[in-house]
């Protein structure tokens, strides 16, 4: 039980009093952003694939113990989330030295991509509150968070390339 709930509280981020969800995706975003310079961007996906496959069913055994649906505490979906966006946004390897180099935008997509999931996953727009809301268990808690990163990673990407073709008539 200990595990698990270090696993759901991504390292007992969730624990916070003020805005878990908000700490638990700043905690996720580190090992996100070293496994995206590390192994790329199809392993982050890959990973956050796995994670939230463990972690429906994590939350889904939570769930009835507890009788407490969507905890708050629970931040594992805020990492999942976060890293479907991270994956999606810069969408290319690189190494530290690049990291904060303007001309390639990373640093920029890593900060878009935050703000954008936090923003999509508070607000809830969408389809991602009809999932938030109608969809029970580990799946529903899960759920409306990975559409929320997809989201944040593709607006994300397209506002860096709009910015690009901006920047290139200029």
């Amino acid at each position: 039980m200990k595990f698990q709930w270090f696993f759901l509280t991504v390292g007992y981020s969730g624990l916070f009093p003020k805005a878990p969800g908000t700490m638990g995706t700043i905690a996720s975003l580190p090992l996100g952003i070293a496994i995206l310079m590390y192994f790329g961007s199809q392993t982050l996906f890959l990973a956050a694939f796995l994670i939230t496959l463990i972690a429906i069913k994590s939350i889904n055994q939570y769930e009835s113990t507890s009788n407490n649906h969507d905890d708050s505490r629970i931040v594992i979906d805020e990492l999942a989330g976060m890293w479907f966006a991270l994956s999606i946004a810069p969408g290319i390897g690189f190494n530290m030295a690049e990291l904060f180099q303007w001309e390639n935008g990373i640093a920029v997509q890593i900060l878009l991509s935050f703000v954008f999931f936090r923003i999509y996953d508070i607000r809830k727009p969408s389809i991602i509150g009809r999932i938030d809301r109608e969809t029970k268990g580990g799946l529903g808690v899960m759920g409306d968070d990975i559409i929320a990163g997809f989201a944040a990673g593709i607006t994300s990407a397209l506002l860096w390339q709009a910015f690009l073709k901006i920047a290139s008539f200029v």
